[in-house]
């Protein structure tokens, strides 16, 4: 699976066997307190710092209609953020997981993010392409 843009991922998503509930968290970056001023001079030229979870949603791909309207519900909020990490969950019987179903895995999601454990989330910036981390 190939996935370009955000808008592949909900493609992908749509398409699948079962109906799929999608996770999100909404992430800035900052200076941590005790950066060097090597960091701070990367930071600055848009490199590096500390991931900051700010929001998070579930929604299903059906409620979804572009990345456009996501990261524009997103502003909303008032909360300027940076990277948005994505994770999916399959429902069964042809039921998607529900909101309730999807909290404990979102609430591990935002743990996870606070420290630096994203191998198992995609991330997106905030023009809807993927992002390579490390």
């Amino acid at each position: 699976m190939n996935i370009s843009s955000f808008d592949d991922l909900l493609a992908v998503a749509r398409q699948q066997p079962e109906p799929q509930r999608l996770l999100f968290v909404f992430a800035s970056a900052e200076l941590p307190e005790d950066s060097t001023p090597e960091q701070a001079a990367k930071f600055e030229a848009g490199q590096g710092g500390a991931l900051v979870p700010l929001m998070c949603v579930d929604k299903t791909p059906e409620e979804i209609v572009s990345f456009t309207a996501l990261a524009e519900e997103a502003r909303q909020f008032g909360q300027p953020w940076v990277l948005v990490f994505v994770a999916g969950m399959s429902g069964s019987g042809g039921r998607a997981p529900s909101s309730q179903d999807a909290d404990t895995l979102l609430q591990r999601m935002v743990e996870d993010v606070k420290r630096g454990v994203l191998g198992s989330y995609l991330p997106f910036d905030a023009q809807g392409l993927p992002v390579r981390l490390g």
